[in-house]
């Protein structure tokens, strides 16, 4: 039995071994008559035509249209139009069409070109000098100045609209580089001082500027942010809220909030109280009506909220002194209102609908029209300085001291609570503008 069991079990593998052999010899001729068969397939269809499959022909790959500008007869007209010792154009129409003096100008010229080695002329591999400086920055600053297109300086600069955009970028990266430190600062003791020394001439004691919210429209808006940033009147905008002063310059500028919000919903997303919170700016130290007070205020129209460091106008006056009250308040309060419209015509760029697909480069150009503006009006300050020489001094006592102010920071970092109740109490603004009304009543009250 044992012996049968054998045999079987040996006939069995002998039998499997032989299965597994023909089968790998049939797979092998398999796989060789299908080579086979593809190298015939192969060579039928290099060999002869086929009416099925057509040959793709491939297009001539089009190559990149080259135009020669001739940029050195641009920067050369350029040069002798404007920058030579006998220009063509005189000043005056330099100051219009660059918005600036020719000083100024080169000012701005010799600092960027000479930290940012884009504005730096140097050959290219021909051994052929490249742009100027003076024609990248003539060429951002007019489409800044007259809100046109790249390609419309092309025919006077010699540039095409690509080189023109890059210059626009760099610009205002350079502007803001160089002069945003000096030019966006926040008051310190000395300009806080003479602040609050033009407010009490102008009859506001502790005043120190205006502030309010201008919407620059975003015609390439995403769409998918279309909702977030349209407004009441339905386009997209975004808004940029600024403090101004007396002689128009931006002392506060927070741009970026989506124009669906109004001015109270910018002003908690602002940073324009930072300082005051932190113990870090400038104590401000005044007297109005026999009250002393030791916190400066900005004049605003009537959204903003009634805190300590804001002064609003009142809508409805009814009695004398408080007619004579709102009207040098609205009056004081347009400072902001005309910094915008000489912002916004000084540099059309940021009052036409903007082009622009970045949110952040748009933020770019706005902060440097405003470090520009702020050096112009520091350029001019003493030209238009004159129209404030009417103050209440001429009408009262001849005797009478003028106001002394003090200035000093805090050290106290955590009395950011107690700063913040203070800024926010409504008690404050009620009894500084009750002051103020009667302030005005009695140095302005017989002035008609």
């Amino acid at each position: 039995m044992n012996n049968d069991y054998t045999n079987y079990g040996i006939s069995s593998q002998n039998n499997d071994s032989d299965d597994t052999s023909n089968s790998s010899e049939d797979w092998n001729q398999w796989h060789e008559q299908n080579m086979q068969l593809d190298l015939l397939i192969e060579d039928a269809l290099t060999s002869s035509p086929n009416p099925f499959i057509q040959p793709r022909n491939p297009k001539p790959r089009k190559k990149r249209r080259f135009i020669e500008r001739n940029r050195e007869m641009g920067h050369e007209r350029l040069f002798n139009d404007y920058f030579s010792d006998n220009p063509v154009y005189p000043p005056n129409i330099f100051r219009r069409r660059f918005r600036m003096q020719k000083h100024l100008f080169l000012r701005l010229v010799d600092t960027i070109s000479a930290r940012d080695p884009y504005f730096q002329q140097r050959p290219n591999g021909s051994g052929r000098l490249g742009f100027s400086a003076l024609q990248k920055c003539t060429a951002a600053l007019r489409v800044l100045a007259y809100a046109t297109s790249s390609d419309s300086v092309d025919e006077y600069m010699r540039m095409s609209e690509t080189v023109v955009k890059d210059c626009v970028t760099h610009f205002v990266e350079g502007v803001i580089s160089n002069f945003g430190e000096e030019y966006l600062r926040k008051p310190n003791e000395q300009d806080v001082a003479r602040l609050l020394e033009v407010g009490n001439m102008r009859g506001s004691p502790g005043m120190m500027g205006s502030i309010d919210c201008m919407h620059w429209e975003w015609k390439n808006c995403p769409t998918a942010w279309a909702g977030q940033f349209a407004g009441r009147n339905g386009k997209t905008t975004i808004i940029l809220e600024a403090v101004a002063s007396h002689d128009l310059w931006i002392w506060h500028a927070f741009f970026g909030t989506p124009g669906t919000c109004n001015d109270i919903n910018v002003l908690q997303r602002s940073p324009v109280f930072n300082e005051v919170l932190q113990g870090r700016a400038p104590k401000v130290s005044f007297n109005v009506n026999g009250h002393d007070y030791n916190m400066g205020y900005y004049l605003t129209d009537g959204i903003y909220p009634q805190w300590a460091t804001f002064v609003k106008s009142i809508t409805t006056p009814q009695i004398y002194k408080h007619k004579l009250f709102a009207k040098y308040q609205e009056s004081v309060r347009k400072d902001v209102e005309r910094t915008f419209g000489v912002l916004q015509a000084r540099f059309p760029f940021i009052k036409r609908p903007c082009l622009l697909w970045s949110k952040e480069l748009m933020g770019k150009i706005l902060m440097a029209c405003i470090i520009m503006h702020n050096m112009i009006v520091e350029d001019e300050r003493d030209t238009y300085l004159n129209q404030y020489e009417t103050t209440y001094h001429q009408t009262g006592d001849e005797d009478e001291e003028p106001l002394e102010y003090t200035t000093g920071g805090s050290i106290n970092i955590d009395s950011y609570m107690a700063n913040r109740e203070q800024l926010r109490s409504r008690e404050i603004h009620n009894n500084l503008k009750n002051d103020l009304i009667e302030h005005i009543a009695e140095h302005f009250g017989n002035n008609n």
